[in-house]
């Protein structure tokens, strides 16, 4: 999945599979996370945001299935 780059003081790029509704995130530590079941205007609410730490912590992390990928 590509990703793009976001300005942030702990996640490094975000992509988005419309098809499968999968978030990725890769935050500055090097984890890659892939969030499941993510509808496409939470992610442009997500890209959007003014912090994406702050928004992940608060709408998608302890919401949304996920598994660590790298």
């Amino acid at each position: 999945m590509d990703r793009q780059l976001v300005a942030s003081s702990n996640v490094a790029s975000i992509g988005y599979d419309e098809a499968s509704a999968t978030l990725e995130v890769q935050f500055l530590n090097g984890a890659v996370y892939q969030y499941f079941n993510v509808g496409s205007e939470l992610h442009t609410q997500l890209m959007a945001s003014p912090s994406k730490g702050q928004f992940l912590h608060a709408y998608i992390r302890n919401a949304y299935p996920y598994s660590r990928v790298g």
